[in-house]
């Protein structure tokens, strides 16, 4: 029965996020979909201290589909990782629920962190293609990660985050990224700060004339 609702919970998950899918026993094809029941197996594993039988089944899933889940790391309901190749998430990572993941998306530590070293990841969150989240810090619920980000410190709730390294640009959005898929639509910090400045230069160099024909005004 268990098994049953898993299918079923996966095939909904699939059909809110994927307009690609077309029928439901598609399900059963998609990477998302047995790398996420096999962490479970292997999660099950790992919490009776079956640490190497574990391991050796998460990296047989990692070989099969691409996607690296390590088995200590704590999932809630409704993860789905879309297309997944080279989607890694760490061991002391902790992912809510309703969380949707695209492919190249890395849940990990500096390198330089003990005990907990991985992101916790609110609910509802979308984290774009080749985001990378790196450190012991909360991302907060129903937040948007834009694609290729790097963060390295604390996202509030209800916020965009874009840029290497990854700043907020939107806060208290009330559209809920579960049901917001859009990753192309995101603000560009980098493009206002450009347009700021050009604006400014324009400013300046209307002034400088400005002041050019008043010293040929008094030099006459």
């Amino acid at each position: 029965m268990g098994f049953i609702k898993f299918v079923k919970e996966e095939m909904q998950i699939i059909k809110e996020r994927d307009p690609a899918i077309k029928t439901p026993m598609e399900v059963f094809l998609y990477p998302s979909f047995k790398a996420v029941l096999r962490y479970r197996i292997a999660h099950k594993l790992y919490l009776k201290k079956h640490f190497f039988l574990a391991r050796w089944y998460s990296q047989r899933t990692v070989r099969k589909t691409g996607i690296e889940i390590h088995p200590g790391a704590t999932i809630g309901k409704g993860l789905f990782i879309d297309h997944g190749n080279g989607v890694i998430i760490g061991e002391t990572a902790i992912v809510g629920d309703n969380v949707t993941l695209y492919q190249g998306v890395t849940l990990g530590g500096t390198g330089k962190e003990t005990g907990k070293r991985h992101p916790t990841i609110g609910d509802n969150c979308m984290i774009s293609a080749g985001a990378k989240i790196l450190g012991s810090f909360t991302v907060g619920e129903n937040s948007k990660i834009g694609a290729g980000s790097v963060v390295l410190s604390e996202v509030p709730p209800n916020s965009t985050v874009v840029g290497v390294p990854g700043r907020v640009v939107k806060r208290d959005n009330v559209k809920v990224p579960r049901e917001d898929m859009d990753q192309v639509h995101l603000p560009d910090p980098v493009l206002n700060d450009l347009s700021r400045l050009q604006e400014e230069n324009c400013t300046l160099r209307e002034e400088l004339e400005a002041l050019k024909k008043r010293v040929e005004l008094l030099s006459k």
